[in-house]
């Protein structure tokens, strides 16, 4: 069991890892924006932990004679999403310290251009600036910042892992061949 979690949670963990690093760039040259990004971002964190179910499966069908628990599934799906989640931060904060260390200026930039775009007032632009300026002064905090992110992935994997999990305690669903 504990190979199934390290390897998923590994595979898992650069998958979506290396996409930040592909897409991160995309930023600059103004092929991607910030909320396009966020989507992007989340549909490659769900293609990543989709390694929580290969792994229920897995455990299941090879250490477990086609027959896991509910219980067992959320256990194997959250060990995975937690070393993805774990690897996935210590690669932004590696990511963030030596190439975009600019990240929440630019982001506060796009966020507040867009708002005047859309025709926000004066007194809501400022409000968001001062909003902004008290998050950027939180993310140079390592350990909010590692917290921040590792609050990004931890979600989708919970979501993914209780599905999973329930779709495979049952013996019939994608029985073992």
């Amino acid at each position: 069991m504990k190979k199934i979690i390290i390897v998923n949670g590994l595979i898992a963990g650069a998958i979506v890892s290396s996409m930040f690093v592909i897409t991160h760039p995309l930023y600059d040259k103004g092929v991607l924006n910030f909320d396009n990004g966020v989507v992007i971002g989340y549909i490659s964190m769900v293609i990543a932990l989709s390694l929580v179910f290969v792994g229920i499966k897995t455990y299941r069908d090879q250490h477990q004679k086609g027959v896991v628990t509910f219980g067992k599934g959320v256990q194997i799906g959250l060990l995975i999403t937690l070393i993805a989640a774990i690897v996935y931060a210590l690669s932004w904060e590696i990511y963030y310290n030596t190439v975009a260390p600019d990240f929440t200026q630019k982001y506060a930039q796009y966020y507040l251009a867009k708002m005047k775009s859309e025709g926000a007032s004066e007194t809501e632009m400022a409000q968001m600036r001062t909003e902004m300026e008290s998050l950027n002064e939180m993310y140079k905090n390592p350990l909010i910042r590692f917290a921040m992110t590792i609050a990004e992935i931890a979600p989708v994997g919970i979501v993914i892992t209780l599905i999973s999990a329930a779709l495979l305690r049952r013996k019939e669903f994608m029985p073992t061949p």
